[in-house]
C-alpha cells in the first residue's frame, strides 16, 4: 500500500516538473514573439508618424497652389473673369 502511493507521488513529482519546464518554454516563446511585436509596433508608429508629416506638406495649400501653377500651368482668375450668380 505504502509503495503503490510513494510511486503515484513520485509519478505526480515527475508529470508536475515536466509541466513546469513545458511553461517556462512556452513562456519563453511567447516572450520572443511579445518583442517582435512591439518592435514591429515602434517601426508602424514611426511610419505613421512620418506620413502624417508627409501628408500636412503635400495638403498645404501653398504647396498645392505651387504645383497647380508649374505643372499644370494654372493660375488664380483674374477679378474680370469672375461671374457672381445670384438666385
Amino acid at each position: 500500500m505504502i509503495r503503490t502511493l510513494l510511486i503515484i507521488v513520485i509519478l505526480a513529482n515527475v508529470a508536475t516538473a515536466i509541466a513546469v519546464v513545458y511553461a517556462r518554454h512556452q513562456h519563453r516563446v511567447l516572450f520572443v514573439q511579445l518583442n517582435a511585436l512591439d518592435k514591429t509596433r515602434d517601426e508602424l508608429n514611426i511610419e505613421f508618424g512620418r506620413l502624417q508629416l508627409e501628408q500636412a506638406t503635400v495638403a498645404e495649400s501653398t504647396r498645392v497652389e505651387q504645383i497647380a501653377h508649374d505643372r499644370l500651368g494654372m493660375k488664380s482668375p483674374e477679378t474680370e473673369d469672375v461671374v457672381v450668380i445670384r438666385p
